[in-house]
């Protein structure tokens, strides 16, 4: 983690320790400069960083200013950090299916930019919340970069796991999304029944350098498909 990430992190604890509100005004850049002993660009690429996560705001001429937090459980559509992440304040479980090296379907090998005989962890999990099935969830990990995992880990946060256990930096992703119908064994997986409605989200994750690393398919139960989505640009 860079020094600005860091003090991005530490922010965002005072915001939420101090129960900062929709808002509520922080220190100013001097007095940020100050306290965490660095320069303008570090707290000026800190308080950039969250902006783009929606946990703050800045007025030119007035200050830094709390953003709007999202609703207990909401998770963040748009999200690269995991469920751990985005879904804090709930027990979150996992019941493993599937976890085995195989080669990649074509659909993955493409959005992995690998090869038909490359190797890829396969790994089909259901992910509770509190609980409750929240969704089914299909990824392929390029073993070249996800070097090791097992069933203890994949019960567990991978990201995390990415993070701190093998110390790769997980950057940008891209999201497609869209609403459909179960089949049969999703709704087996969903406790629901077949034809019920569905929210489907393919996500392709990368590391900071623009290495691709998982291709994930996630099924919701369309009881739980609870999301929101912060934008910090104008719309066109």
């Amino acid at each position: 983690m860079t020094k600005y990430q860091q003090i991005a992190a530490e922010i965002e604890m005072y915001i939420e320790e101090n129960a900062l509100q929709q808002g509520d005004k922080l220190p100013v850049l001097e007095a940020l400069m100050a306290h965490f002993n660095v320069s303008k660009s570090t707290v000026t690429k800190a308080l950039d960083l969250l902006e783009k996560k929606g946990a703050v705001f800045q007025v030119r001429g007035s200050g830094i200013f709390v953003r709007r937090q999202k609703r207990k459980g909401y998770r963040g559509l748009l999200s690269n950090q995991g469920f751990k992440k985005e879904i804090e304040g709930v027990h979150l479980t996992s019941k493993v299916i599937e976890l085995e090296v195989m080669k990649p379907t074509k659909e993955a090998a493409n959005h992995l930019n690998i090869g038909p005989d490359d190797d890829v962890y396969y790994v089909k999990r259901v992910r509770y919340m509190n609980g409750q099935t929240l969704c089914l969830e299909e990824s392929y990990y390029k073993k070249s970069i996800i070097t090791y995992l097992n069933k203890e880990i994949v019960s567990e946060s991978i990201f995390d796991y990415i993070q701190k256990g093998l110390g790769l930096k997980i950057g940008f992703s891209d999201v497609y999304l869209h609403a459909g119908k179960l089949k049969e064994e999703e709704a087996k997986h969903l406790c629901l029944e077949s034809e019920a409605p569905a929210f489907y989200v393919e996500s392709i994750f990368h590391l900071t350098n623009g290495q691709p690393f998982d291709f994930s398919k996630v099924t919701y139960h369309y009881e739980q498909s609870q999301f929101f989505v912060q934008t910090n640009s104008h719309f066109f």
